[in-house]
């Protein structure tokens, strides 16, 4: 005789109850969490490592005097009051003043300029826009001695090229009205290609239904470019002036290095140049480190202006 089980235990035999999940299960926002900090982390210790370290130490090691020997002796603030009467200093401070003044708008337009060119996508604009970016992919140091050679007074192709159309070359590096110009034209021949990468992506994050529209309104290529391409160009034109002034203060130590050497007559010696000097050259580690700690400062209050200036923050309301 045969027995019959009853429904509801049958139901509850073949229907097995649902896992719970584990109590000790993160979140999705703690696995969220813990994979950006993962992610964060191999910069994080780069950057503790060899900037934020560094930069400390460097500040400490304003306040010794540093022998050859590798001897310290406290002498607090006596390496600030010694830049402040250093007329050396000053000077290289005014010709890095002349220099970021000079080359930061220049480079600016150039770059924007070609930004603006290269999104009309002529013919052969993929070429251009590589020939004109791979100057940044050489080193400066190489960029330097190519353009000595190229700017040598007897044998530079600069010089020949003006003789042959009936000009008269010049000491393009040798003449103190001339070198720190020179430098500076190199300088935008080097970095004009990064920066038009830079403003070419802004350019393209701009909706092109907006120009349609001004278009249509009959708004010209100028009025277009104040009413529409200015102002959604903002943060863009932002992060260049602040990359490009930070590069200007503290960048082209190679370029100097191989071409000048701070010369003709300290005509291009930059702070950064004659900080190098001090610290390798002759040995004051400590003198350079007081003398570097104040370029940060200087360079830290030079991009508040320019944040007060350009109005950043306000973005999104002058969109």
């Amino acid at each position: 005789m045969t027995s019959v089980a009853a429904p509801g235990r049958a139901r509850e035999t073949d229907t097995a109850a649902p896992a719970r999940p584990g109590r000790n299960r993160m979140s999705r926002k703690h696995r969220e969490w813990l994979a950006a900090g993962l992610f964060i982390l191999p910069d994080g210790l780069g950057l503790l490592l060899f900037v934020g370290i560094p930069m400390l130490l460097s500040i400490v090691l304003g306040f010794f005097q540093v022998s050859g020997f590798g001897s310290y002796e406290w002498v607090g603030f006596g390496n600030y009051e010694r830049m402040f009467q250093d007329p050396m200093f000053w000077e290289s401070m005014k010709i890095t003043g002349i220099y970021v003044v000079v080359l930061v708008p220049v480079l600016f337009c150039v770059s924007l300029a070609l930004g603006l060119l290269m999104k009309q996508r002529l013919p052969g604009t993929g070429f251009f826009r590589t020939a004109l970016f791979l100057p940044y992919m050489i080193s400066l140091a190489v960029v330097g001695l190519l353009w000595k050679f190229m700017l040598d007074d007897q044998v530079g192709v600069v010089n020949k090229s003006l003789h042959a159309l009936g000009m008269d070359g010049e000491s393009w590096l040798g003449e103190p009205a001339l070198a720190l110009g020179t430098v500076i034209a190199i300088m935008v021949w080097v970095m004009m290609g990064y920066y038009m990468i830079i403003f070419l992506a802004g350019l393209q994050e701009i909706p092109s239904e907006y120009y349609e529209a001004a278009r249509i309104d009959g708004a010209g290529p100028w009025t277009q470019f104040r009413s529409i391409t200015w102002p959604l160009l903002k943060p863009t034109s932002f992060f260049v002036l602040i990359m490009s002034t930070v590069a200007a203060m503290t960048g082209g130590l190679d370029l100097i290095f191989t071409m000048t050497q701070g010369g003709p007559a300290n005509g291009t010696s930059l702070a950064i140049y004659y900080i190098y000097t001090q610290a390798f050259g002759f040995g004051e580690y400590g003198y350079a480190s007081a003398m570097g700690s104040f370029l940060v400062l200087v360079m830290v209050l030079f991009s508040a202006v320019i944040f007060k200036v350009t109005g950043s923050g306000r973005f999104d309301d002058d969109r």
